[in-house]
């Protein structure tokens, strides 16, 4: 008789569920990971493909591809429907799918905050979708300015307005101020791209809230020395077609602008709401899963949550933040975790280590802080370099990336300017 081997079920491709798999694949345990996409996606260079830097298969890698020679590793390319914790079963669109242990990693998506109808004309930064969008509505708006005679419909159409002042924001305003300042200066006849206004909008008293003080002020002069316009406690009060309102001491003001990007916040991902539906748990704020110290459910212990989804406290009773390094931590520890449970083995908590913070301004500054020790400018942008192909899954994809942003280097080309489906 063969022996029975434990099924892990992974919902989730991203850091903390890829990296799960990963070290469960190396184990004697069946392991299904599913996802909506049949994709690994890099979410941190996401502005990248939008400003054009990169493509879409730069920044993703097929799952399957991953674990072509892991036999204990099954792909499901689906969403998930429900889940019936008591019965450990998974609604995947027409398949139900059986498990003893399932660890949930499903990421979040753009928090509008109750104005729901604000995604309707701004665009997040979440998806390769996203991307490729943004990329098409900031390259469009160059084409139709080249174009257009009325002098304030030309404004509106080179003005870009990210709402946002955290790493993504941040970033994806540098990037802009490069595309036009540079890459684009001379590509038009009837404009001057350098022109553009890229304005940042921030609710708090200084963009990079998360960043030391003294960073955040590098950055915001690194940006305006970009010819960013930065907007601190302006909060935002509407978001139409053709404007943003803004709010500042009482008062309201507009941005006219046809490319309005969100980069304000994040919530969990829906399934969250079955997870508190089904176990009668509650969320918190963001829509994440308060877990215990080793990311499991209390009443479902063989239930893990880790990644965006989790609302983990550390020691210091902080909830730990969304990003990339947090997800890997736990999707390896919860891996080991389980297969120590299985072996009979003891567990600990989880601790999470603090590796520190990069983001980057541009083509070669950026801001870096590890604990009390900060460093800025180009030795922080070699350092995140480094750790982002570092953290790029598949060789292939390390070597074309590398390539390409020593291409960017020198040059200031952006070879992925291309305008895709603009008919929609």
């Amino acid at each position: 008789m063969m022996n029975y081997k434990k099924h892990v079920v992974i919902i989730g491709g991203g850091f903390g569920g890829l990296n799960a798999a990963i070290k469960l694949s190396k184990s004697d345990v069946q392991v299904t990971l599913i996802d909506k996409r049949n994709f690994h996606l890099f979410q941190p260079l996401l502005y990248q493909v939008a400003s054009g830097a990169l493509s879409p298969a730069d920044i993703s890698f097929p799952l399957r591809a991953i674990f072509k020679n892991k036999e204990n590793v099954n792909i499901i390319n689906g969403s998930v429907k429900d889940i019936d914790f008591s019965n450990k079963n998974i609604s995947v669109d027409y398949y139900n799918i059986n498990y003893d242990y399932l660890i949930i990693a499903t990421g979040t998506e753009s928090n509008y905050y109750g104005n729901n109808n604000w995604e309707n004309f701004s665009t997040g930064l979440k998806t390769i979708e996203n991307a490729t969008t943004l990329r098409n509505k900031i390259l469009t708006a160059f084409e139709k300015a080249e174009l257009e005679t009325d002098v304030d419909k030309k404004r509106k159409l080179l003005t870009f307005a990210i709402i946002g002042g955290g790493p993504a924001g941040v970033e994806m305003a540098g990037a802009i101020a490069e595309l036009s300042k540079h890459t684009l200066s001379c590509d038009f006849r009837n404009i001057d791209p350098s022109q553009s206004q890229i304005i940042l909008i921030e609710g708090g008293s200084r963009i990079l809230p998360m960043y030391p003080e003294s960073l955040s002020s590098k950055a915001e002069n690194n940006l305006k020395e970009l010819g960013v316009k930065i907007l601190t406690n302006h909060f935002v009060n509407n978001i139409t077609e053709d404007f943003v309102e803004l709010k500042f001491n009482n008062n309201l003001s507009e941005i006219a602008s046809k490319t309005i990007i969100w980069a304000a916040g994040v919530k969990a991902e829906s399934l969250s709401k079955i997870i508190e539906k089904k176990i009668n748990l509650k969320l918190d704020n963001a829509s994440r899963v308060i877990v215990n110290q080793n990311c499991s459910l209390s009443s479902n212990p063989e239930v893990f949550i880790i990644g965006d989804l989790a609302n983990f406290k550390d020691d210091k009773n902080t909830i730990l933040p969304g990003v990339a390094p947090v997800a890997i931590q736990q999707g390896k520890y919860v891996s080991k975790y389980i297969l120590n449970e299985i072996n009979g083995k003891t567990n600990k908590s989880f601790k999470y280590l603090d590796k520190g913070s990069l983001s980057v301004i541009g083509r070669k500054s950026a801001v870096a802080f590890r604990g009390n020790l900060k460093f800025f400018g180009l030795s922080a942008w070699l350092v995140w370099l480094f750790v982002h192909l570092l953290y790029l899954i598949g060789f292939e994809n390390r070597v074309l990336v590398a390539i390409q942003w020593a291409f960017n280097y020198f040059t200031y080309n952006r070879s992925a300017r291309l305008i895709a489906n603009s008919s929609k």
